[in-house]
């Protein structure tokens, strides 16, 4: 091992690539790890984190309103943009130590630059250093992406800057239909703001359950936030402090600030990947690797939303860990990457694990959908015009629960425990024999017992 200078060199330090770090050198590994912005990666400094803190801070007006059903009466409520910044900026601070801290803990070096490969053992920082690694690990992650150039798209903010605005704009137009898009229009509004959704699809959340695309639609346009669907932005033009945002079916908003949240791409470039010998997924533009995390190169892995898989921070963990199991603690430990649990912090929550009513119906041949619309007890009395959804995906032949999604407050949590039963094979019969916890939103999940659908497939003559 001489020859070279670590044993593993690490090349991002987001939530993946800190993790993979700290368990090699738990394994003994000599570990080093270049992040050339801040420890943390997008999750923590510009993504999952701030984001709630947001999410949190936006509810509050909500609860404010809703506090007179109650008995509450809060005068003169006032809301200071520059403050909560401040203070999600003294927090994303005090995660970012602490990341550091635990890496270096470990027994890894950190590097504060940016690393590129020379050849497939050799990375070559921005101080004109070069290291000779043994394995090199890729999780550089991903970037948000604003498509195609239109006129003025220098005006336009990512999810990046969203975290540094001056001042809370009174207007706001977003473009995108996805995670990040709901969630800012459903934090801006919360904050007040006067929030357009622009996506080019015929409804929003492309990929979830349609029942949960529908749904969701119609309670953030409850909220007041208008969405235009079927349509793109062309141009953005810049009037000294107002924008004005021209669309492809021929009108036009104005707007104090124009967002893009149309999708990430992999940060994949100016990396050396060419020199090191390393392939690309040509079907999605990602780092291609096997089932271990390996590239086309023996010795360098990518894990992460720089392989762009599965997007999310704790895939990214957990295909940090199993690396450095694998690689240098002599065993194989590969990630199922299936009935992963997911959440869209949008006002209502969106929690989800398993399949869709659509795709289970592709992949079976009887399926029984179980599905609860209700107003939550909590809107009885505060006068809220909401509704909660939840939805139970079942193959009918096994009695297996295949898929779950719930639309309403404290969805996230509730789908994060459903999905260890999802993930167990519970059938329908083993929900319907746990007690129900009254009064709970959730009880519905173990109360159903009369399918709203039943889909048989006919066979093919």
């Amino acid at each position: 091992m001489a020859e070279f200078d670590v044993d593993l060199f690490v090349i991002g330090g987001g939530s993946g690539g800190v993790r993979a770090a700290r368990i090699a050198a738990g394994h003994g590994a000599r570990v080093m790890i270049a992040e050339e912005y801040r420890m943390g990666g997008t999750c923590v400094i510009r993504g999952c984190v701030p984001k709630k803190l947001l999410v949190y801070a936006s509810h509050i007006q909500h609860e404010i309103e809703d506090a007179a059903g109650f008995g509450w009466t809060i005068p003169q409520a006032t809301f200071d943009w520059p403050t909560l910044i401040a203070n999600k900026d003294k927090e994303i601070a005090r995660l970012e130590t602490a990341y550091t801290a635990n890496v270096e803990k470990s027994g890894a070096r950190i590097v504060k630059t940016r690393a590129v490969f020379e050849d497939p053992h050799t990375l070559r920082l921005a101080t004109g250093e070069t290291v000779k690694a043994n394995h090199v690990l890729i999780a550089t992650g991903g970037a948000p992406n604003h498509g195609r150039a239109i006129p003025g798209i220098e005006h336009v903010i990512s999810s990046n800057e969203v975290f540094h605005l001056d001042k809370l704009p009174k207007r706001i137009v977003i473009q995108g239909g996805g995670y990040i898009a709901l969630e800012f229009a459903c934090i801006f509004a919360g904050f007040g703001t006067d929030v357009t959704l622009i996506y080019r699809g015929e409804n929003i959340l492309r990929g979830f359950d349609e029942d949960v695309r529908t749904h969701v639609r119609a309670e953030m346009e409850k909220d007041g936030i208008t969405i235009l669907t079927g349509c793109t932005v062309d141009k953005v033009d810049k009037h000294v402090k107002e924008f004005t945002t021209h669309l492809s079916n021929g009108s036009s908003i104005a707007s104090d600030q124009v967002m893009f949240a149309i999708g990430r791409h992999p940060n994949v470039a100016n990396l050396g990947l060419e020199k090191a010998g390393v392939a690309i997924n040509p079907a999605n533009g990602g780092i291609a690797v096997d089932h271990f995390s390996k590239t086309s190169v023996d010795n360098i892995y990518a894990i992460g939303d720089v392989t762009h898989r599965i997007n999310l921070t704790p895939v990214a963990i957990r295909e940090g860990h199993a690396f450095a199991d694998t690689v240098f603690g002599e065993r194989q430990v590969k990630v199922d990457h299936a009935d992963i649990p997911t959440a869209v912090f949008s006002q209502p929550e969106v929690g989800t694990v398993g399949l869709t009513e659509a795709q289970a119906r592709a992949q079976f041949s009887h399926v029984d959908i179980y599905k609860a619309n209700f107003k939550p007890m909590k809107a009885t009395m505060s006068g809220r015009d909401t509704r909660v959804l939840m939805k139970l995906v079942v193959d009918a032949t096994s009695d297996r629960v295949v898929g779950c999604h719930i639309v309403g407050d404290g969805a996230a949590e509730m789908v994060q425990l459903v999905g260890i039963a999802v993930k167990m094979k519970a059938t329908k019969a083993d929900f319907d024999a746990t007690m129900a916890l009254h009064p709970t939103a959730a009880e519905e999940l173990v109360t159903m017992r009369i399918p709203s659908a039943r889909h048989v497939r006919q066979a093919a003559e």
